[in-house]
């Protein structure tokens, strides 16, 4: 067994980047051995076991060999057994106010990764209808909570780590959809919160470019490692390097690109 808590993840995914999120603020990476999965190949069979047949990842093993599963829940665990200050807030009051906020994440998730992987040009505005209504609520509680805050109480904490993430796989949105919110006042008070949680300097585990890159495949709608047909290399591959590759063509509902034309074949 390792000495260590073992993380299996996958680089690029914004549930793992919670984890890192919180490391980086404690300044404890050394506590975690990260395990990179390749989800473009079948799960390894010992992996399988020990996640009892489930591929949903990040997954965590404590150092005795026990499983933990679900993000929220392994971030909430290492908030409470890495030492220094909490994610969370002590106050039961705010730690309250910062899990209803917390319980809109799902939908939230939902709303953009359905919006990038549809294939339906008539579709998309009621699509980015269904967003933009998401971001207006987060918008409403957080002007009831912290009205001229930047963050949702007065510094980053458990609601930042969960949703800075999924901002930032949304760069996926402003590429392949050109969406953007509008510059209106119902839209002021959650653009500054996900400006504040874009520019905090432990939040810098990806860039737009990668993410852009590596979700080319999500914006055809096949995710996961799925390969798009007619192609035989998963955007998510590891090699080439994400860096070595050309931008994808921003129009996701005309012709899809080669794998040559991606980079993804030598």
């Amino acid at each position: 067994m390792s000495a260590k808590h073992i993380v299996y993840h996958i680089p690029v995914c914004p549930f793992s980047q919670r984890l890192e999120i919180l490391l980086a603020l404690r300044g404890r990476q050394d506590v975690i051995e990260f395990r990179v999965i390749d989800i473009t190949k079948p799960r390894d069979p010992a992996l399988l076991a020990k996640t009892r047949g489930t591929t949903a990842l990040p997954v965590l093993e404590t150092p005795d060999g026990r499983i933990i599963k679900e993000s929220l829940i392994v971030l909430r665990y290492l908030d409470e057994v890495i030492g220094g200050p909490p994610l969370r807030r002590k106050d039961p009051v705010k730690h309250a106010t910062e899990s209803m906020l917390i319980t809109r994440e799902g939908p939230f998730t939902m709303a953009g990764y359905l919006f990038v992987m549809n294939q339906d040009r008539d579709r998309r505005d009621a699509c980015a209808d269904k967003l933009l209504s998401i971001y207006r609520d987060i918008n409403d509680f957080l002007l009831e909570h912290n009205p001229d805050g930047r963050y949702l109480f007065d510094d980053f904490g458990l609601a930042e780590a969960v949703f800075a993430p999924m901002f930032m796989r949304f760069w996926f949105l402003e590429y392949y959809e050109g969406f953007q919110l509008p510059d209106t006042p119902e839209y002021h008070r959650v653009r500054a919160w996900m400006q504040a949680c874009l520019s905090h300097e432990a939040t810098g585990q990806v860039t737009r470019e990668e993410i852009v890159k590596l979700y080319y495949d999500y914006a055809l709608g096949a995710g996961n490692g799925a390969l798009v047909e007619g192609r035989s290399v998963s955007s998510f591959t590891f090699t080439p390097h994400w860096r070595d590759r050309p931008w994808p063509p921003r129009d996701k509902y005309g012709d899809n690109a080669s794998d040559e034309a991606l980079g993804l074949v030598a």
